[in-house]
């Protein structure tokens, strides 16, 4: 899905804004401020009810205190074949958010019981098929069997690990830029990942932005001080950095057949993942 398709999506909703409603983001979503509201668009109908969750999750974390961003309509739709749903725009950001902004709402999160409603694992490796099909003959076949047979080993040694944290629910994909620093304090967006599995998932996640993508010490030494542990101390951290190194590979998959930037990008991740080298920079695109 490119921003033009989004666009077509959007001028079926009653929250079109007309055709100059700004994007905020592209990505598994597209994202758009229509007014005192944000509109995501899905990029297909498979993600209809992880739409539906985030919807459920966001009425969870309310009614549990955390702050999150605030769904404007209570059910994810399905408008020509892909979900949308509808939130409460924030104010804007008055600084941008820092590994230890999300280490508080983290804590939080992690301090919360199982909520009413069924959160599913977190697969971190559920989507990799979806990613390799969109990509096509975008990427190398041998390339994108390379990731499936990383997936199937990573899937089965993560099945296997023991915790150090108590199980219950996460965010799932625990980064700085899924915090909103708003003029009351960090708020936690993007909630459609939300999981009940190990916490050590979050965790891992600043990990790897350590050591791929040159998060600096000093900023992870504050996030893990806000948090009070550091995952790496965790035998099984290697086995679930493997795992969503190999999600996030197969992720930008999915951009190389329109996003000449990601397939160059998809491209230095695998070699780098062929050759074991963990010291060899990614990058956004």
């Amino acid at each position: 899905m490119d921003e033009a398709r989004a666009r077509e999506v959007l001028a079926r909703t009653e929250w079109a804004g007309g055709a100059d409603a700004p994007l905020l983001a592209l990505g598994e979503n597209a994202v758009f401020a229509v007014g005192d509201l944000v509109v995501k668009v899905g990029r297909d109908a498979e993600l209809l009810d992880r739409a539906r969750r985030e919807v459920a999750v966001a009425d969870w974390l309310a009614r549990e205190g955390v702050p999150a961003v605030r769904a404007a309509e209570p059910e994810a739709a399905l408008v020509d074949g892909h979900p949308v749903t509808v939130w409460h725009r924030l104010p804007d950001a008055v600084r941008p958010a820092e590994p230890r902004d999300l280490a508080g709402l983290l804590r939080r999160v992690h301090a919360l019981p199982a909520p009413p409603f069924a959160l599913p694992a977190r697969d971190l490796l559920s989507g990799v098929e979806r990613w390799l099909r969109l990509a096509g003959d975008a990427i190398d076949p041998a390339d994108a069997d390379y990731l499936r047979a990383r997936r199937d080993g990573f899937a089965a040694a993560s099945a296997a690990l023991t915790p150090r944290l108590a199980p219950g629910p996460i965010h799932g994909d625990a980064l700085p830029r899924n915090v909103h620093l708003t003029p009351d304090g960090p708020v936690l967006i993007d909630l459609e990942t939300f999981s009940t599995d190990l916490r050590e998932h979050d965790l891992v996640v600043l990990a790897l932005s350590h050591d791929r993508y040159a998060l600096p010490t000093a900023a992870y030494d504050a996030f893990t001080d806000a948090y009070g542990w550091d995952v790496r101390d965790w035998s099984g951290c290697a086995t679930l950095r493997g795992a969503r190194e190999t999600a996030s590979c197969a992720w930008v998959a999915q951009h190389t057949p329109t996003n000449p930037k990601a397939l160059t990008e998809f491209t230095r991740r695998v070699a780098s993942l062929r050759d074991g080298d963990e010291s060899v920079r990614w990058y956004p695109f």
